[in-house]
């Protein structure tokens, strides 16, 4: 038998799997935040009626 557990060696592979899906997910959600600003810069107008719209629904908006 060999010395090493497969169970280990499956926790490892899982961490590196957590640890890059992470940092994949840091990735997207930098390159919407970049997109929504493009997109709030070359549309004023759709971005303030966004803001709006947010606004009313959190002001209705039970907790």
């Amino acid at each position: 038998m060999s010395d090493r557990e497969p169970g280990r060696e499956r926790d490892r592979k899982t961490s590196e799997t957590e640890a890059e899906r992470r940092r994949r997910r840091a990735v997207f959600l930098r390159e919407l935040t970049e997109a929504r600003e493009l997109r709030d810069r070359v549309q004023p107008r759709r971005a303030k009626t966004a803001r709006l719209r947010h606004a009313m629904r959190m002001r209705t908006f039970r907790w």
